[in-house]
């Protein structure tokens, strides 16, 4: 077992004091959290200082709210709670807190990609113009915009921007994202393919969301239907959702908080990421999380209704490297630690290091940042979640940097006890 320290943070007000000081009496009554199954001889230690650190880290650096959980297959190894999802009612982070998981949200729209591939109803190798006729308005200095695949939209190699949307968003009465997919294919005779498809990889959100749209041209259903049917139900996923909550879960939902001069300034429960859903969309407590990892790690005997949702040969296809990686190409991730291969598959992105090889997603949006990484070998797995970021350039925490940190603690601390 491994004690939680209590989540402080420096009081910016009498009120808030006096929330802090009632959750430091809730976590010493609730005593300590850490070790549920069996683990190997040196996971308590090295977790310890893993969590430690991880703990440390997010008080000093004035993260309102965080969780770690480290899993092996269906077992749940250690948990680890911090601080609030909610500063204006108290509301402390804990098992049932809903986080929203950004572009995580982008391995289920590659499972459903596999799916409908599996089916027979498409190749990875078609040209997305097949399924998406207006891509013929993208101008391709570079050939035939037939030439873009599938396979290069979950490469991130067909040449499209990083960003969804290029202009605006500055102002408070704009969109948080684009609404309607009509927004979109008005944009598309000012873009550029910015790179020859398949040269290399390049971080793009357009292209995610062109997959979501050829999922819902196949499938005949929204996006968030037909993986709510086809992903989220069959796994149990029972409290994931899309976007706006349900009032029922409201209770359970984090705020997120943007550090600006030094305050957390929430952002509000709810908002809707439109037309980008398929990006970006997914909002679910760790356990139903946990159970998608439990997916991804695989074990056919226990859970052969896994199958159904898709084949482990491919989802170990997704998981073969594609491309390299160059630092700094993804804007979402965060730095992979020293003398780590990092390349992307197909949509997930694969870390090795020395003997261990994870496959995992980033996400980050709207100061959620989180993470999960599997190895497939093994089926351990972590999964970490923010709900703070900075504001501003000169504001703390930078949470991408926390992130990092963490992530390279695991790699190198923990990971390599499951070898």
């Amino acid at each position: 077992m491994t004690d939680r320290p209590c989540p402080l943070r420096l009081a910016a007000s009498p009120a808030l004091a006096r929330t802090i000081a009632a959750a430091v009496a809730a976590c010493l009554l609730a005593g300590p959290t850490g070790a549920i199954a069996q683990a190997p001889p040196a996971f308590d230690t090295a977790w310890r200082g893993v969590t430690d650190r991880f703990h440390r880290t997010l008080e000093a650096e004035g993260v309102v709210g965080g969780a770690l959980w480290f899993l092996r297959g269906d077992e749940t190894l250690a948990t680890e709670f911090h601080g609030f999802a909610d500063l204006e009612t108290g509301r402390l982070v804990d098992e049932n807190t809903i986080f929203h998981w950004a572009s995580i949200t982008k391995t289920l729209t590659g499972i459903a990609i596999m799916q409908l591939r599996d089916r027979g109803l498409l190749s990875l190798d078609d040209p997305v113009v097949r399924y998406l006729p207006e891509l013929r308005l993208v101008h391709d200095p570079f050939g035939p915009v037939d030439a873009i695949t599938i396979r290069h939209l979950m490469t991130h190699s067909a040449g499209f921007r990083a960003g969804t949307w290029p202009w605006g968003g500055d102002e408070p009465w704009h969109p948080f994202e684009p609404t309607e997919w009509a927004q979109i294919v008005a944009m598309l005779p000012y873009t550029q393919v910015r790179f020859e498809p398949g040269s290399r990889y390049s971080y793009s959100n357009p292209g995610i969301l062109f997959l979501g749209q050829v999922v819902e041209r196949l499938s005949g259903e929204p996006y968030e239907t037909y993986v709510d049917k086809n992903i989220l139900r069959p796994l149990g996923m029972r409290r994931s959702y899309f976007d706006r909550t349900p009032p029922y879960l409201l209770p359970d939902r984090s705020n997120s908080y943007a550090v600006r001069d030094g305050e957390p300034v929430a952002n509000g429960l709810d908002f809707d990421t439109g037309i980008t859903v398929s990006n970006s969309g997914l909002n679910a407590p760790i356990p139903d999380m946990a159970r998608y990892l439990a997916f991804l790690a695989g074990d056919a005997a226990a859970r052969p209704a896994d199958e159904l949702v898709l084949a482990r040969s491919s989802l170990e296809e997704m998981w073969k490297p594609a491309l390299d990686v160059a630092a700094g190409t993804d804007p979402s991730a965060e730095a992979a630690p020293a003398r780590t291969r990092e390349a992307i598959g197909l949509v997930f992105f694969l870390l090795e290091r020395g003997p261990v090889r994870l496959v995992g997603h980033t996400g980050d949006q709207r100061s959620f940042r989180s993470f999960f990484y599997l190895d497939p070998a093994t089926g351990a797995a972590a999964i970490a979640v923010l709900n703070t970021d900075r504001g501003t350039e000169a504001d703390r925490p930078d949470a991408g940097a926390i992130l990092a940190r963490l992530r390279s603690d695991l790699v190198q601390r923990v990971f390599p006890l499951f070898r």
